[in-house]
């Protein structure tokens, strides 16, 4: 089960026990070592384009995007606000504006108003490598600035988060999440960006966080659905398949074609309202959830065989996905 870190609202009180703990002089601790002085130059180059961000109704983290202002975030940061402030890891403060978002990738764009923002530099998340360092830069739980290091745990991951949204491709970390971190930057060791932290696992035995299994939207979608929303104020290429059917569950599997979009390519297949699909090219359907990872994880113009029931018939259906409109 994985849940979307939402803002926190209002500012963020709380008691810290600091616990004193002395180094004889000259002891090695006094020396930083190697790896804490690659990580304080990692932050010293990314952290001008890490920025707290703060809404009417809670906070989270966002990255400049370019020179004019815009900055990416989550869109469950902003939570449909149109107006919010954004502090720089310096302590500057500006207002800012929306200027689009896509809630089916959880991404936003919002403009500050000035330009002497220091943009982020992003990597080529295709080239991210299992076991690769990273570090999660952002504002968890209203403390500003904060940083945290991990590993790529996995990539290519789909997510179904609240409200039945499934987020493909995700960036998996061992890097401590925490809500006001969504929005933020995972960073690699040359200081560029790889994802933005989005999502957080949660065990469902204990009802809370678990630890050490964050998700991130790959900076190549990032940049890619960004642009877009700069330069057309939406999203208008998906790059992600797409059925054209509003879908139900059914017991004890399976879900039933409640209705059909016209002119899309269920209609063109042959897909009737009251069909039960039970496998997506040979992968069993559990339910509506577990039906849209399926087609979550197929491209556009790609092939899909349906094993669909029909009065109580089996059939085959085969139908050429198109891609998902836009928003």
């Amino acid at each position: 089960m994985v849940k979307a870190f939402h803002s926190v609202l209002g500012l963020v009180t709380a008691a810290l026990l600091l616990a004193a703990c002395t180094s004889p002089i000259g002891s090695a601790s006094a020396t930083p070592t190697a790896a804490t002085t690659t990580y304080a130059s990692v932050v010293d180059e990314a952290s001008p384009s890490i920025v707290f961000i703060q809404t009417p109704t809670g906070l989270g983290s966002g990255v400049v995007f370019d020179r004019s202002g815009d900055i990416v975030t989550n869109d469950h940061v902003i939570a449909g606000s149109q107006q919010m402030r954004v502090t720089t890891w310096a302590g500057k403060q500006f207002a800012a504006t929306l200027v689009g978002s896509y809630a089916a990738s959880d991404l936003a764009v919002i403009k500050a108003s000035t330009t002497s923002l220091t943009p982020a530099r992003w990597a080529d998340s295709s080239k991210l490598q299992v076991g690769q360092v990273v570090l999660a830069m952002g504002n968890p739980l209203g403390y500003q600035s904060s940083v945290t290091e991990g590993i790529v745990s996995a990539v290519g991951r789909t997510v179904t988060a609240p409200g039945g949204v499934v987020l493909t491709n995700l960036v998996q970390t061992s890097a401590a999440i925490n809500p006001g971190n969504s929005g933020g930057g995972l960073v690699d060791l040359h200081g560029h960006v790889v994802g933005v932290p989005t999502l957080g696992a949660i065990n469902p035995a204990m009802g809370s966080t678990a630890a050490g299994i964050g998700f991130a939207l790959p900076s190549n979608t990032v940049t890619d659905y960004a642009s877009q929303l700069i330069k057309n104020g939406q999203v208008l290429n998906t790059h992600l398949a797409y059925l054209g059917v509003l879908v139900g569950d059914v017991s004890p599997s399976g879900v039933i074609v409640l209705a059909i979009t016209p002119g899309s390519p269920a209609e063109a297949a042959g897909i009737q309202t009251g069909d039960i699909i039970r496998a997506v090219n040979g992968h069993p359907v559990g339910n509506s959830e577990n039906f849209a990872a399926i087609l979550a994880n197929l491209s556009p113009g790609s092939a899909a065989t349906l094993i669909v029931n029909r009065d109580g018939q089996t059939q085959t259906i085969k139908v050429t996905l198109g891609t998902q409109p836009a928003q």
